[in-house]
């Protein structure tokens, strides 16, 4: 779809500040305005515009190639893999990081890429055909000028070794081309998220995640009962788009069940909830850790039934698969903190944290380690494929970050 001829209109909200999302949470403008442009802003405005409408229109088709290839799943089974480190990976997978690279390769081709497959296994599986097919039905690109080789180089662009980086500072994008693919292989309504951002010379300037499954009707609205929405509604999706110094939108996507994927065509900004108590807090967890293994525990009880929250026990939300489906909770302000502790045994990949790190923080959160320092995407010199927060991430409606810090600098010593 070409994005660039959209009418889309969005809220004026220029009086507001993007740190207090209690007041935007009540606040209802009657100024629209109606422009001509895929972004919420203007070229003027954003110095990396073109890059971010590119990212936006490529994450859009790649959410439908996921939405496409998620039905035929389940009645063909052989469209899921097993790769070596037992996570599932599936044709959509590959298919999405071949899009996603072909095209920017095609109006970026100096900037490198850092992503999450490789297509030997993929050949080593007779199941190229199928990603190829999938790939031409999607791209820009004429199928005639498309050779099926070319494809599979495609995905290898952004594996481990495509590209070698210097210690100096550099321009890269990382994509996560399905964060949450447990969530996508369970179906229905579970989240999952096609994450993709820009660094340029070492510092992160814009992000896209797009979540076909989003179901709550603003991610705006107060997530006091988006449970209770999220029975009653079927999926719509978002696209979320930040840009430095710009801030973070969402815009929804529309006929998702007839594979139609269109935008809606309203913009609406997003800002973290404005939670400033830690017990009043909502927080998310990896689904492979628990509340016990939380530094701060023992101060305070979890629960997650909203009956049950207050005196001093936080609500911790069931959410997906994933950690970028965590980010984009804190960054629309349905959830107040995401909290994942390092472990020796499990190494965090940049991709699974790019992306969510500029929408929180363009949203007014705040990402740092458990130290309270910036998260490293060059801690990996040679690949940029892997951090090493000390302690953990912590990720947060900003508000929260310093006493969240303080709990744990009390209750346990950091692991560097």
């Amino acid at each position: 779809m070409n994005l660039q001829l959209s009418s889309l209109r969005f809220f004026r909200l220029n009086s507001i500040n993007p740190t207090s999302s209690s007041n935007f949470r009540h606040y209802h403008s009657s100024k629209l305005f109606t422009i001509k442009s895929s972004l919420p802003f203007s070229p003027q405005k954003a110095k990396y515009y073109k890059e971010l409408e590119a990212a936006v229109n490529v994450v859009n088709r790649a959410c439908r190639i996921c939405v496409d290839v998620q039905k035929s799943l389940f009645s063909d089974n052989k469209g899921v893999l097993e790769k070596n480190d037992n996570t599932p990976v599936t044709i959509a997978d590959f298919s999405v990081q071949a899009l996603i690279s072909l095209e920017l390769k095609n109006q970026f081709p100096s900037i490198p890429l850092v992503a999450e497959e490789d297509s030997a296994f993929l050949r080593s599986n007779n199941l190229a055909d199928a990603v190829v097919n999938v790939v031409k039905d999607n791209t820009s690109i004429a199928h005639e000028q498309l050779k099926d080789e070319e494809v599979l180089e495609a995905i290898d662009r952004g594996g481990s070794d495509a590209f070698a980086f210097e210690p100096k500072p550099a321009t890269y994008w990382v994509l996560d081309p399905i964060d949450g693919t447990r969530g996508f292989l369970k179906g229905g309504g579970a989240l999952y998220v096609v994450g993709l951002a820009l660094v340029v010379e070492g510092e992160m300037v814009l992000g896209v995640m797009g979540c076909p499954n989003w179901k709550v009707n603003s991610v705006n609205n107060s997530p006091m009962d988006v449970q209770e929405r999220q029975k009653n509604e079927s999926a719509i999706g978002i696209i979320m788009a930040a840009h430095v110094g710009c801030g973070t939108w969402t815009v929804r996507l529309t006929d998702l069940l007839g594979g139609l994927m269109n935008m809606d065509g309203f913009w609406e900004r997003c800002f973290v909830d404005g939670s400033s108590l830690v017990h009043e807090g909502r927080f998310c967890i990896p689904e492979s850790q628990t509340w016990d293994s939380i530094p701060f525990s023992n101060s305070l009880s979890a629960t997650t039934s909203r009956t049950n929250e207050g005196n001093k026990q936080i609500l911790l939300l069931p959410t997906c698969c994933g950690s970028l489906c965590k980010y984009l909770m804190v960054a629309s302000g349905r959830a107040s903190v995401f909290i994942v502790q390092a472990r020796a045994q499990r190494i965090m990949k940049a991709w699974d944290h790019a992306v969510g790190m500029i929408c929180v923080h363009e949203a007014g959160g705040k990402v740092t380690d458990w130290k309270g320092s910036k998260i490293d995407l060059a801690a990996d010199v040679m690949a940029r494929r892997i951090i090493s927060p000390s302690g953990g991430v912590l990720v947060t409606n900003g508000t929260l970050h310093g006493q969240i810090l303080d709990l744990i600098s009390l209750k346990s010593s950091v692991v560097s």
